[in-house]
C-alpha cells in the first residue's frame, strides 16, 4: 500500500512540475519574455480559464441535491482558513501589499483540475461524484475570497483606503467568477449543449492550465524564492500542510468517513491554484511571487499527499 500511495502521488503532480520546468527552460532560451508572459496571462485570465470553469460547471452532473453536508462543510472551512490566513498575514508579511498574495496562494486550492484528479485516481467515478458540488462551492468562494484579499492588499498597500465599492466592482467583473456564473446558469436551464460548441469550448478549456504553467515557470525566481521575508516559504506551508490538517481534522470531527473524509483530504491538499498567478498578475501585485508559491505547493504536495493518504488509510478513516 505504501509504495502504491506514493506512485499515485507521483501520476498527479509531477507533470506539473514537468510544466513548470519546461516554462523555466524556454525562458532561458528566449521563446517566453516578459512581453510574452504578460499577454499569455492575460489570455489565459480572460478567456481560457473562464472557459474552462464554464464548461466544466455547464456539462457537469447537476448535484445540488446531493452531498450538501460535503460542499457546506468546503465552504465553511475554505471561508475558516482564508479567515484564519488573513489574521495571521497581518502579523508574519511585512510588506502589505504581498499579504494578499501570500493569503491567496495559502487557501486556494487546485480544486478544479488536481482535486477532481485525485479524487478520480483515489476513488473513482465515486469521488467524482463527491466531490462534484464540493468543487462547484469551493471555486467559487476561492475567486471571490481571492479578489477581496488582493484588492485590499495592492490598494491598500499604496495608502489608500478601500471601501466595498472597489470589493464589490472587481467581484462582479472577475472573468473567472463571470465564467463560473454563467456556467451554472446554463446547467440549471437544462438546454441542451452543441456539440461543436463544447468542442470548441474543449480545446480553449485544455490550453487554460498548461499555459499558466508555462507562464509561471517561466515567471519563477529561485533566488529570491526563500528570500528573508519568507512569504512563499510560509503560503506554501499553510497550502500543503496547515490547512490539509485543519480541514481534515475538522471533517474527522464532524463525522466523516471513508472516501467523502479521503476527497476532502485531497482537495485541500492539492498545490496553490496556477490562476492565482495570472489573477495576481492581472491585478498588479508581485507576480514572481505567485509563481514561486505555485512551483513550491507543487513539489511539496507530492510529499504530503502521499504521506497523507498512508496514514488516513493506516488508521482506517478512509
Amino acid at each position: 500500500m505504501f509504495w502504491q500511495t506514493w506512485s499515485f502521488a507521483f501520476g498527479v503532480t509531477v507533470p506539473n512540475l514537468l510544466i513548470l520546468l519546461l516554462g523555466m527552460v524556454l525562458r532561458r532560451t528566449g521563446l517566453m519574455d516578459d512581453s510574452f508572459n504578460e499577454k499569455a496571462s492575460r489570455l489565459v485570465f480572460n478567456i481560457a480559464l473562464p472557459c474552462l470553469l464554464f464548461f466544466s460547471v455547464a456539462q457537469g452532473h447537476d448535484s445540488s441535491g446531493s452531498n450538501l453536508p460535503l460542499a457546506i462543510y468546503g465552504g465553511l472551512g475554505t471561508v475558516v482558513t482564508f479567515l484564519l490566513l488573513e489574521l495571521v498575514a497581518i502579523k508574519l508579511v511585512k510588506d502589505p501589499r504581498e499579504r494578499g498574495i501570500f493569503v491567496q496562494g495559502g487557501f486556494r486550492a487546485n480544486t478544479g483540475i488536481a482535486g477532481l484528479a485525485y479524487a478520480s485516481l483515489a476513488f473513482g467515478s465515486e469521488g467524482i461524484a463527491l466531490g462534484s458540488m464540493y468543487l462547484a462551492v469551493t471555486v467559487i468562494l476561492f475567486n471571490v475570497l481571492s479578489v477581496i484579499t488582493l484588492t485590499r492588499s495592492l490598494k491598500g498597500g499604496q495608502g489608500k483606503r478601500i471601501g466595498l465599492k472597489p470589493v464589490l466592482h472587481g467581484i462582479v467583473t472577475n472573468p473567472l467568477i463571470i465564467g463560473l456564473l454563467l456556467g451554472l446558469a446554463f446547467q440549471h436551464s437544462h438546454l441542451p449543449m452543441l456539440p461543436t460548441i463544447a468542442s470548441t469550448g474543449d480545446f480553449i478549456s485544455g490550453m487554460a492550465l498548461p499555459l499558466a504553467m508555462l507562464c509561471a515557470g517561466a515567471s519563477l525566481d529561485w533566488k529570491a524564492m526563500f528570500r528573508s521575508s519568507n512569504v512563499a516559504a510560509w503560503s506554501s506551508a499553510s497550502r500543503v500542510i496547515f490547512v490539509p490538517a485543519l480541514m481534515t481534522f475538522g471533517a474527522w470531527l464532524f463525522g466523516f468517513r471513508d472516501a467523502a473524509l479521503g476527497v476532502i483530504f485531497l482537495f485541500s491538499c492539492t498545490p496553490t491554484a496556477a490562476g492565482s498567478y495570472v489573477m495576481t498578475r492581472a491585478m498588479g501585485g508581485n507576480a514572481t511571487l505567485a509563481a514561486n508559491i505555485i512551483a513550491v505547493t507543487t513539489l511539496g504536495s507530492f510529499f504530503t499527499t502521499a504521506l497523507g493518504l498512508y496514514l488516513l488509510r493506516t488508521l482506517g478513516v478512509i
